[in-house]
C-alpha cells in the first residue's frame, strides 16, 4: 500500500482527543453544503479545507466558509494535514477518492452509498482494515427522534416480538449511469434501517419496473428476517418529496405498532385492542427534532465522540457494504425471477486476497 503521508491524527483521536479537530470536506456541494455548514459550525471541529472539482465554485464556497479552496485531494492533505476528511460527492463518483484518502491512512467519514460496486466496497474496507483507519458511513436516518423511540420500544417491549416492517421511501427521480441507482443510493436507507431494528435479512425477492425512464425506477421487496419477521420495502423515484408521508415505516409486533411518518414529522406508538394511540411530535420550540437535517449533526456528534474516544465509528463503513450487499442480492432476485438469498457478512480481507468482480 502506498501510504504518502503519515497522518497525525490516524489512531482514532490522534492530536485531537482534547483539541479543536482539523476537518476537511471533500465534495462541498449539494449535501455536503451539509457537512461544511456541521464543521464550520461546532466549536470543536475546525473547517480547514474544501476540495472541489470546480475551482471558482470552490473558491466561492471555501471563501464564504473561511477555509480553503483545493481541487487536488493530495496536495489539500500535504498543506492542511486534517484530522478527518468528509466525502460528500456524486452517488456514482465515490470509489477512486475515497480509496485515494484511505491510501493516506486518514480517518474518514463518507457518505452513503459506499460503492456501487461489492468489488470496490470490498477493496475499500480492506484498505480501512489494513491501516486500522477509522472510516465511517453516514445513515444518519438512525438519528432522527422517531427512529430512537421506535428502537428502544422494540428493545423494551413495548410492542412485543415485531412480526413484519414496512418501508416505503421516495421522491423524484435521480437519474444517472446506473439502472439501479433507487435501490443503490437511497433504499440504502431502507436496508440500514430494517436491520438497525429489526436484526439481519436474510433473503429478498423483487419486482421493479422501468415504466417512466430508462431505469428501475421503482422496486417492491419482499424481506425474510433472522428473527422470522418478514418485511416490504417499496422504493421509488417516480414519487415527489412534496408528498406527505413520502416516507413510512411500520413495525407491528405481537403486542403493538410503531409507524413514523417522514422520519422527522411523528411517532404513533399503539397497543393491540387499544383503539387509542400515543403519538410523538416536536414540539413548538423543538425545531431541532421536526429537522431531517439536523439527523446529521447528532450523527456527527455521535461519530465524533466515538472518534475521540479511540472506538469504532458507531456507524461503519461496512453497514454501507451491508446495505450494497442486500440490494445486490435484491437485483439477482429481479434478474433469475427468484427468493434469493442474503449471506451474513463475510470477513474483510486484503486487496490481494480479493477476487476480481
Amino acid at each position: 500500500m502506498n501510504t504518502q503521508t503519515t497522518h497525525r491524527g490516524r489512531d482514532r483521536g490522534g492530536s485531537g482527543s482534547a483539541s479543536t479537530l482539523r476537518v476537511a470536506v471533500v465534495g462541498p456541494g449539494g449535501w455536503g453544503r451539509q457537512h461544511t455548514r456541521v464543521f464550520a459550525a461546532r466549536a470543536d471541529t475546525d473547517l480547514v479545507a474544501v476540495v472541489g472539482r470546480h475551482p471558482d465554485r470552490t473558491a466561492k464556497a471555501a471563501a464564504t466558509l473561511g477555509a480553503r479552496a483545493y481541487t487536488d485531494i493530495d496536495r489539500m492533505i500535504e498543506a492542511e494535514r486534517p484530522d478527518l476528511v468528509s466525502v460528500s460527492l456524486p452517488n456514482e463518483e465515490h470509489f477512486e477518492p475515497t480509496m485515494r484518502l484511505l491510501e493516506h491512512g486518514i480517518p474518514l467519514l463518507v457518505e452513503k452509498p459506499l460503492v456501487f460496486d461489492l468489488h470496490q466496497a470490498d477493496t475499500l474496507l480492506a484498505a480501512a482494515a489494513e491501516q486500522d483507519t477509522f472510516f465511517a458511513i453516514d445513515f444518519n436516518h438512525r438519528y432522527a427522534e422517531p427512529v430512537r423511540r421506535t428502537r428502544r420500544a422494540i428493545e423494551n417491549g413495548s410492542i412485543g416480538d415485531p412480526v413484519f416492517a414496512t418501508w416505503r421511501f421516495g421522491g423524484e427521480a435521480n437519474p444517472g449511469d446506473s439502472p439501479h441507482k433507487n435501490i443503490i443510493e437511497t433504499q440504502c436507507h431502507a436496508f440500514d434501517m430494517l436491520e438497525h431494528l429489526l436484526g439481519p435479512i436474510t433473503s429478498v425477492a423483487a419486482q421493479m419496473t422501468n415504466k417512466t425512464y430508462s431505469a428501475w425506477s421503482t422496486v417492491a421487496l419482499a424481506l425474510e428476517f433472522d428473527n422470522g419477521a418478514v418485511g416490504t420495502v417499496l422504493g421509488t423515484y417516480d414519487s415527489s418529496y412534496a408528498y406527505r408521508d413520502t416516507h413510512l415505516l411500520e413495525v407491528n409486533g405481537t403486542t403493538g405498532r410503531a409507524v413514523i411518518h417522514d422520519t422527522v414529522r411523528s411517532l404513533e406508538l399503539a397497543r393491540v385492542g387499544d383503539e387509542t394511540a400515543s403519538v410523538w411530535q416536536p414540539g413548538y420550540f423543538d425545531d431541532e427534532a421536526r429537522s431531517f437535517h439536523a439527523t446529521f449533526d447528532r450523527y456527527v456528534d455521535d461519530m465524533l465522540a466515538a472518534f475521540r474516544a479511540g472506538s469504532p465509528p458507531p456507524v461503519p463503513a461496512s453497514a454501507g457494504r451491508r446495505a450494497l450487499l442486500i440490494a445486490q442480492r435484491a437485483i439477482e432476485s429481479h434478474e433469475t425471477g427468484a427468493r434469493t438469498a442474503v449471506e451474513p457478512d463475510a470477513p474483510v480481507t486484503s486487496p490481494t486476497e480479493q477476487e476480481p468482480a
